[in-house]
């Protein structure tokens, strides 16, 4: 799953898991995220910190309280140490900045042994 509210990384996210015979859910907003949770179940969410309705590593809980073993990889522009630090408190699993690669995006895939599953 991908919680990213530009449309257009969220595509590109999407293009690159398909590529991977992935199955994508996207959703552009915390809103959106908490109302398709429960219906998926994903192994791991994209998740970017700076939404239009909140802040991505605020729901990293909610995350978690509705799939535990999802793995949540934060993606954001916003990296200083404080900001990476502050996401693996809340639960983050991996960190990857913007932009970012498709080699980055593969590996996260290959760390969290998620692949070609549709």
């Amino acid at each position: 799953m991908i919680v990213e509210d530009e449309k257009d990384l969220c595509f590109l996210l999407e293009l690159i898991l398909k590529q991977q015979n992935l199955s994508t859910k996207c959703a552009n907003s915390l809103r959106e995220a908490r109302a398709t949770l429960p219906n998926v179940s994903p192994n791991v969410l994209f998740l970017d910190n700076h939404l239009p309705d909140g802040s991505g590593v605020e729901f990293i809980h909610h995350i978690k309280e509705v799939h535990p073993s999802t793995k949540v990889v934060m993606i954001t522009a916003y990296d200083t140490p404080g900001d990476v630090e502050k996401a693996f408190e809340k639960g983050a699993d991996y960190f990857i900045s913007k932009p970012f690669t498709i080699g980055a995006v593969k590996k996260v895939m290959s760390m969290f042994s998620v692949a070609n599953i549709a």
